[in-house]
C-alpha cells in the first residue's frame, strides 16, 4: 500500500468496503485526510445521513467535501499531500445518469450526455491524482446494487474496468475480507 497512489475497492452492500477504505486512508501519513462524499442532500433522509456521517468524521480528524454538482469543482478544495477517500462511485453515477428525472428527461436519455460526464470524471480524477498523495475509491458491485437498470449497469461496468486499469491496486470485498484483484 505504501507505494500505491490509487486503490480501488468494490464490494456488495455491507461488505466492509467503506470501513476498509477508511482504515487504509487513516494509516497513510498525510497532511489531511479528505472524505469526498458523493451523496447529495436532496431529501430529508439523505440530509440526516450526510450530517450523521459528517459529524462522525469531524471527531475523527477528517475533512469532508460534499461532492459538488460537477465533479471537477472538488479540485480547488484539495491540497498537495492530501489522502482522499472517494465514497462512492455508484452514488456519483446514479446522480449523474438520472439527473433531470424531475423534469422528464434524464441524462441517460440524452445522446452524448453521459459520455461527456464520463470524460469529465476521468479527466478530473487524473487531475486529482496528480495533485494529492494517495486515494482510495469505493464502489458497489455491478449486480449487487439496488439499481438493475441496463444503462446504469453498463456505465458502472465501464467505470469499474477503467478504475481497475488505472489503479495501482484493486480489491473486492466480501464479508469483511479483501480479495486482491490487481
Amino acid at each position: 500500500m505504501a507505494r500505491a497512489k490509487m486503490i480501488f475497492i468494490s464490494g456488495g452492500v455491507r461488505s466492509g468496503k467503506s470501513a476498509c477504505a477508511e482504515s487504509m486512508v487513516r494509516k497513510f501519513d498525510a497532511q489531511r485526510k479528505i472524505y469526498l462524499a458523493s451523496g447529495r442532500a436532496d431529501d430529508t433522509e439523505m440530509r440526516e445521513r450526510i450530517e450523521r456521517h459528517r459529524s462522525d468524521r469531524r471527531t475523527d480528524g477528517w475533512h469532508t467535501i460534499e461532492q459538488a454538482k460537477q465533479f471537477e469543482q472538488v479540485l480547488p478544495l484539495l491540497e498537495n499531500g492530501d489522502a482522499v477517500l472517494w465514497d462512492c462511485v455508484t452514488t456519483w453515477l446514479a446522480n449523474e445518469l438520472y439527473e433531470g428525472w424531475d423534469n422528464g428527461q434524464t441524462c441517460a436519455e440524452q445522446k452524448g450526455c453521459m459520455e461527456l460526464k464520463w470524460r469529465n470524471m476521468q479527466k478530473t480524477l487524473l487531475q486529482i491524482l496528480s495533485k494529492i498523495e494517495f486515494m482510495v475509491i469505493v464502489s458497489n458491485e455491478i449486480l449487487d446494487d439496488f439499481m438493475r437498470d441496463e444503462q446504469y449497469m453498463k456505465w458502472l461496468g465501464k467505470i469499474h474496468m477503467w478504475l481497475v486499469q488505472e489503479a495501482d491496486q484493486a480489491f473486492e470485498m466480501e464479508n469483511g475480507i479483501a480479495f486482491k484483484r490487481k
